[in-house]
């Protein structure tokens, strides 16, 4: 198969990975008459990831936290979005290889992202829970549901505790806000749904290997999200690192066990690598070494954004910007400018991050914000969690959805969305 794409005068920019930063990037190309933009990603949409957690505590529908490309560019007749695979890159000939075939390329753009961080431990990786997709927080949905049905019927006290406890492992934004919203299930949910269950029962365990959670906010921040976890009654294992997890039993690195079938892990990602890139273009956590133009290091005409771009040009950020949305989005916005200018045979100009901020949510009325210029935390940092996340969804009809959601569950304290749904699969004759 080809990618059926035809040859023109323009220039080929060939975008790999959909996600904040790629995405921004074709968006600002496609008004271009310069350039013919090709969109490669091994999903027909874009996935946003902040409210991930949400889609698995039962909060959202996964349609309304994504949006199909095709919809985004349907105006747009020098865009093409391809869905595959991308298997390597061969520099020297200018293309890529893909599971539908090769695709030539003028510039390339690596957007490719980052996935969870195993640290090595495989059989961590067996059996916990990573929540980096849709289609993860969506299997772990699956998993806290059919676990409560399963607690219902289990008659030890033991047996049920297994179903019951939940560990997440990590103290970032992810960590934070899981497990303040399962926190918030056993309060306001548990009681509603499972009537014969004894919602007290319930152990929700935060293990994060620093003194401290969100470390990389405000020590502030900080001690007021361990406040708000702590009134949830999240119980909190801090600077100690999760060694070993079988499936059953958590072990840290003291000797501390907890048995728990549930580990949701979110204690940090790693850069993709993709072949045909040399091994002295990666830094620190399997990200691309790239200059203040986001051209990376070792190869000509490839570009990389977002969380796999190690930019380390600024003083600010000698390690590298934060791998979020907002660093992505503006080396998106500034590629964009760059390849114009490059094309117009003009001096490319330096990238330079504008922090924003980083915010976290608890729960309800439980957030915290470390803004440019002040801090807050409490409902003030809650309703600009809310304003700013639904804010930056793609779609009107996925804001309205979202937004309908948020106004329903704050008014009732339920959900409704509190479903098992198993994939199909087709079962082989024999």
């Amino acid at each position: 198969m080809k990618f059926n794409i035809p040859d023109t005068q323009q220039k080929r920019v060939v975008i790999v990975g959909g996600g904040f930063g790629g995405l921004t990037l074709a968006r600002r190309l496609a008004k271009s008459k310069d350039f013919q933009v090709v969109l490669v990603d091994k999903n027909n949409y874009h996935q946003f990831q902040p409210l991930f957690y949400q889609v698995a505590m039962a909060g959202l529908e996964p349609s309304s936290i994504v949006f199909p490309f095709r919809k985004v560019f349907q105006n747009n007749k020098n865009v093409f979005v391809r869905l595959a695979t991308v298997s390597a890159v061969r520099p020297a000939d200018q293309e890529i290889d893909t599971d539908i075939g090769p695709l030539r390329y003028d510039y390339l753009v690596l957007a490719i992202g980052a996935d969870t961080n195993w640290y090595g431990n495989e059989r961590v990786r067996a059996h916990a829970i990573p929540m980096k997709s849709v289609s993860e927080a969506l299997y772990l949905r699956n998993a806290i549901f059919e676990d409560y049905e399963r607690a219902v019927t289990a008659n030890d006290y033991q047996d049920r505790q297994r179903f019951l406890d939940i560990v997440v492992v990590g103290g970032g934004a992810t960590g934070v806000e899981v497990a303040g919203s399962l926190a918030e299930m056993k309060r306001h949910i548990i009681g509603k749904d499972y009537q014969d269950l004894n919602r007290d029962e319930i152990q929700i365990h935060l293990i994060h290997g620093d003194p401290r959670v969100l470390n990389a906010m405000s020590p502030a921040a900080s001690a007021k999200a361990e406040k708000f976890l702590t009134e949830l009654g999240v119980q909190l294992w801090l600077d100690k690192v999760v060694k070993d997890y079988d499936g059953q039993v958590v072990t840290m690195d003291d000797g501390t066990t907890i048995r728990a079938d549930k580990v949701i892990w979110a204690a940090g990602i790693t850069g993709n690598k993709i072949e045909g890139i040399p091994a002295t273009s990666y830094g620190r956590g399997n990200r691309l070494i790239c200059n203040e133009f986001n051209a990376v290091s070792g190869v000509e005409n490839i570009f990389a954004l977002g969380d796999i771009a190690l930019q380390t040009h600024e003083p600010k950020w000698p390690n590298g910007h934060a791998q979020v949305a907002q660093p992505a989005m503006q080396q998106g916005k500034k590629l964009a400018k760059n390849l114009l200018r490059i094309v117009q045979g003009k001096q490319p100009e330096p990238f330079h991050y504008f922090d924003l901020g980083s915010m976290a949510t608890i729960g309800r009325h439980r957030a915290v914000a470390d803004l440019p210029f002040w801090s807050t935390q409490g409902i003030l940092a809650w309703m600009m969690w809310l304003f700013i996340h639904l804010l930056y969804i793609l779609g009107t009809k996925n804001k309205i959805f979202v937004f309908l959601n948020w106004v329903w569950n704050y008014l009732t304290y339920d959900q409704s969305l509190r479903l098992v749904i198993k994939p199909w699969r087709r079962q082989e004759k024999g």
